[in-house]
């Protein structure tokens, strides 16, 4: 008979392969000479394609509705068409001659009101006084706003906070003299300028009247606007704190 190997024994000749290496075999080392050059791959990246490639940027905030803030009204007015103001003040010094004493009278007035007065001439020759006309004979100063009232005050302090009824005419203007202008508070007697008196004239309008003295288109105010001799008289009263009547009542 033939003696033919077993499964056994072929089995024991042609160990099995297992998962397991071999302490025994010799590590290997491979290069890169022992690669394929086509295996080899290096990109390569120029200046071009690093400038070309977006920057990371942060993202842009999102922009806000602009807030709407409430309107705001405006306040109630106060003032009206109807209320009565001081137009004008003007004081007025007389002194009948030119010369040294208008220079003292201006320099009174200038202390005053602090405003350099203007002069003013005569209209005629007065013989009997003797003024020549355009002599200059007077000197006067126009102050309107906080300034005319300041010297209303003063010049209403001086005369007793009293007023003639008959200083008042139909426009609701009045008028009042002081004697002597040390007894206007604040002025003192200076020998170099003597004594003297003025007048003092007041113009009480309602807003509205420069109507009546603009350049363009120029017009008349009405007479239910106009300031009546009662209204000027209780405005006075009540601004100023003026007693209105007779020297004797």
């Amino acid at each position: 008979m033939d003696e033919t190997p077993s499964a056994n024994e072929a089995l024991d000749e042609h160990p099995a392969e297992t998962d397991q290496p071999d302490e025994d075999a010799p590590e290997i080392e491979t290069t890169e000479d022992d690669v394929p050059e086509a295996e080899i791959t290096v990109e390569e990246t120029t200046e071009e394609e690093i400038q070309e490639e977006p920057a990371l940027t942060e993202p842009e905030p999102e922009e806000k509705a602009p807030e709407v803030k409430p309107r705001r009204r405006a306040p109630p007015r106060t003032r009206s068409m109807r209320d009565l103001k001081i137009g004008k003040v003007v004081v007025n010094i007389c002194t009948g001659q030119s010369g040294e004493p208008l220079e003292r009278a201006m320099t009174i007035l200038e202390n005053l009101t602090g405003q350099r007065p203007c002069t003013r001439k005569a209209k005629q020759t007065i013989r009997t006084f003797g003024i020549r006309r355009y002599e200059p004979i007077s000197c006067m100063v126009t102050l309107r706003g906080e300034r005319a009232e300041e010297l209303l005050r003063k010049g209403l302090a001086a005369v007793r906070n009293r007023i003639n009824p008959r200083s008042f005419d139909r426009q609701g203007n009045f008028a009042f003299g002081i004697r002597e202008h040390i007894d206007i508070p604040g002025q003192r007697y200076d020998p170099a300028l003597g004594i003297t008196g003025m007048d003092v004239m007041v113009t009480v309008e309602r807003p509205g009247y420069r109507v009546a003295r603009r350049r363009r288109a120029r017009s008349r105010v009405g007479m239910a606007h106009r300031v009546t001799r009662e209204e000027s008289i209780e405005f006075i009263k009540n601004r100023f704190g003026v007693e209105v009547g007779l020297p004797g009542e």
